[in-house]
């Protein structure tokens, strides 16, 4: 990340007058891109929200029938990215290791721009990695995914259940699902797969009413969508269950 685009200039430019001051530092910072290097990485496809939201499930498709990727990851997409990159989609999920996004997906180099912790949950940096993604590489589409057996839910169910104690960091890693857990009480069905859905659910509420106008803005003007999706491990398929 260009450190002249700092992150003063981020969080003025999105409290200032509803995101407008953002666009000349957003300006400035692609222009110092482009006279650092003669050769920028061609800019992507102008996809819309919805557009690259299809793109995402023709991609589990074609991961569930084995077809085999036609992404670019050669030599020259390679070079192409030294320069720059204009991802279609910022993707928060879990760093679960069974989890990959780009292979779920059938994606390439360059093509998501990937935020992960144990239980897809938003933190200072997530959040602001998100943000990022948003004001400066204008994604159209932000993707917040649980998935089957999550560890990190798990433990906050235990926590609830149980009064369990982590040791080390663990403890207050879950902290922030606790009220995901709490929520999904009552529900039908299987109690984890609740939780893990409701903590998706959280994270995708604050990301549409909760956040910045950084954030905010683009979705009132239907230039970005938050969705919020479910992930199962042996079937391979990812269920996009909160679309609203």
């Amino acid at each position: 990340m260009d450190t002249s685009l700092t992150r003063r200039t981020l969080i003025l430019g999105g409290t200032a007058a509803g995101g407008a001051a953002l666009a000349p530092a957003t300006a400035a910072w692609t222009e110092a891109q482009d006279a650092r290097s003669p050769a920028v990485a061609p800019a992507g496809p102008a996809m819309t929200p919805d557009e690259a939201l299809a793109l995402l499930k023709k991609g589990n498709e074609d991961f569930l029938a084995d077809v085999e990727p036609v992404a670019e990851t050669g030599h020259e997409r390679r070079m192409a990215l030294a320069h720059g990159q204009t991802p279609f989609c910022a993707y928060v999920t879990c760093s679960d290791s069974r989890v990959p996004p780009e292979l779920l997906f059938s994606r390439g180099l360059g093509e998501l721009f990937i935020i992960r912790n144990a239980g897809n949950t938003l933190d200072l940096l997530a959040l602001g990695s998100v943000e990022y993604a948003v004001a400066v590489l204008q994604v159209p589409l932000v993707v917040v995914m649980g998935h089957e057996s999550c560890g990190a839910v798990d433990g906050a169910m235990q926590v609830v259940a149980k009064n369990a104690r982590f040791p080390g960091a663990i403890g207050k890693m879950i902290e922030p699902i606790i009220p995901a857990v709490l929520a999904s009480r009552g529900q039908q069905g299987d109690p984890l797969e609740n939780a893990v859905k409701q903590n998706v659910r959280r994270v995708t509420r604050m990301l549409r009413e909760d956040s910045d106008p950084i954030m905010l803005t683009p979705q009132r003007d239907g230039r970005l969508k938050v969705v919020g999706a479910y992930y199962e491990l042996d079937s391979g398929r990812v269920d996009f269950f909160d679309t609203v």
